[in-house]
């Protein structure tokens, strides 16, 4: 599993740590609990546009719940409503989860979240839609800090040698939620229960996972009450060159964040456009595809749930397989430098969603190309889970001290991508049955996608930044060697770091 943590010393005389922790340890616990995190996250971030459905339509619900009388423009209100908070959010939430801990990031954006879900029935019957926009964008807000102090908490948790496989099943949990909730709600608002239980029951899960995660969390190994001193010693030290009197240190203070110097750094900036062009593909996908099914092939899928779920759930599915593909190199030896192994994961999360759209954009009306069309978004939607294993996890790579930060200014700009994506459909789709204005959109679409990637391949890299960390001199060990130059050294030839 583990390469390059030999009992060897190495060129500049530092020692490598030859611990490999246990197969399943307190890390572990951490990871599944940022999972249902996510899971619960995503649940009450999409409720909403599931439940819009029976809330303005009696037959597809519960008869005896309210119904709300609201056109197309009020609809598209409430559903934009949560990313004019979750944009704003997201800069900030990375750089407080850095200065006051992950873990209490996490569990007030999901506790608050949860509560103002509670609140949705209410304000709909009794303030109306104007009241349930103002309630979405605040839940935005809180949503908005969720991804950045993820990311945060995974540079700290996560293993060199292990962090692409954790942040690839840990990510999984924001389908997983979506699966489910799409999945379940239509059962759910026909039921005695009705619509507002599609609020009630996310809201009351996230509120139980919310203590729970403060109750057996830390924001880092060293805060931990219960870690054992191996497995710190193996998430501290390992796939990093450093003296084995220096494990388990603890931490020096953190420097302040070094702005210009960030914004400055070609391989962030890149970063930027990849996490851009990715989200501009992915949501271009989610939210255009279901209207050109039903408008150009007569099909509404977005009333279907299961139907609807289906994409995520194939992404969860292939998330495990490309895990598996990343452990598999590494168990029979292949030494493949992480540079690479982070541009090949990333070329097949966004090249084969390029694909598959270029195949949409020649599908024409038919009941087997209505098939063939599932087939195509299903696979553009899956594959694109392979970036959990690219760029996803480069920000770790590139500063593990401001993962949350970088992660929250690209995260930022790639949902301002999520909004103007749809719009420029809009510019371009006029005749929304017209199935040579759609291959506009999706040849467009994959060329964005193929721009984005081939910036990643030939700007992107992995080693740790020179502003990482404040320039620093020590007395050079004994065995020789000076300070290691964390930003021209690859942290090591791992196939799924």
């Amino acid at each position: 599993m583990v390469l390059g943590c030999l009992p060897c010393c190495n060129h500049n005389g530092y020692q490598q740590i030859g611990n490999t922790g246990p197969r399943f340890g307190v890390r572990h616990l951490q990871c599944i609990l940022v999972f249902f995190g996510l899971a619960v996250a995503y649940s009450l971030r999409v409720n909403l546009s599931v439940a819009i459905v029976a809330m303005t339509d009696r037959n597809a619900s519960n008869p005896d719940f309210p119904e709300f009388d609201w056109n197309e423009s009020t609809k598209s209100y409430l559903l934009s409503s949560f990313f004019w908070g979750y944009v704003v959010t997201q800069i900030p939430g990375g750089y407080l989860s850095a200065i006051y801990g992950a873990k209490y990031m996490l569990f007030y954006g999901v506790l608050i979240c949860s509560c103002l879900a509670l609140l949705t029935p209410f304000c709909a019957v009794n303030g109306g839609w104007k009241l349930v926009v103002v309630l979405r964008a605040v839940q935005g807000l809180c949503q908005g800090v969720i991804f950045p102090s993820t990311h945060t908490f995974l540079s700290k948790w996560a293993p060199a040698e292990e962090r692409g496989r954790l942040v690839g099943y840990t990510y999984s949990g924001s389908q997983f939620g979506t699966v489910v909730m799409l999945s379940v709600s239509g059962y759910i608002a026909s039921s005695s229960l009705g619509w507002p239980s599609t609020f009630y029951i996310p809201g009351c899960v996230g509120i139980v996972w919310s203590f729970v995660w403060l109750y057996l969390c830390s924001s880092t190994p060293a805060q931990h009450p219960t870690i054992t001193p191996n497995e710190r010693r193996f998430i501290e030290s390992s796939g990093q060159t450093r003296r084995p009197s220096d494990a388990g240190r603890e931490e020096q203070p953190r420097p302040p964040t070094p702005w210009w110097r960030i914004f400055t750094s070609i391989p962030f900036l890149v970063l930027v456009l990849a996490h851009c062009a990715n989200n501009w593909g992915f949501w271009t996908l989610l939210t255009e595809i279901p209207t050109f099914m039903k408008n150009v092939l007569g099909m509404d899928i977005k009333n279907n749930g299961p139907l609807s779920a289906l994409p995520y759930f194939a992404m969860i599915l292939l998330t495990c397989v490309f895990i598996w593909l990343s452990d598999t190199l590494k168990q029979r030896g292949t030494v493949i430098p992480l540079g690479f192994s982070r541009k090949f994961f990333n070329t097949l999360g966004m090249w084969l969603p390029m694909l598959a759209l270029i195949g949409l954009g020649y599908i024409t009306e038919g009941e087997a190309n209505v098939r063939l069309a599932i087939g195509l978004l299903t696979a553009a939607v899956a594959t694109n889970s392979a970036t959990y294993l690219g760029f996803h996890v480069n920000h770790i790579d590139l500063s593990p001290n401001y993962a949350g930060t970088l992660m929250g200014i690209t995260n930022c700009a790639a949902n301002f991508m999520s909004i103007l994506a749809p719009l420029i459909v809009g510019l371009i789709v006029w005749d929304e049955t017209n199935p040579a204005q759609w291959r506009i959109v999706f040849f467009f679409t994959a060329f964005v996608y193929f721009i984005g990637n081939l910036l990643f391949m030939l700007f992107g890299r992995t080693r740790v930044q020179p502003w990482n960390s404040r320039p620093t001199t020590r007395t050079p060990s004994p065995g020789g060697g000076g300070e290691r130059d964390e930003g021209t050294e690859d942290r090591g030839p791992l196939i799924g770091a």
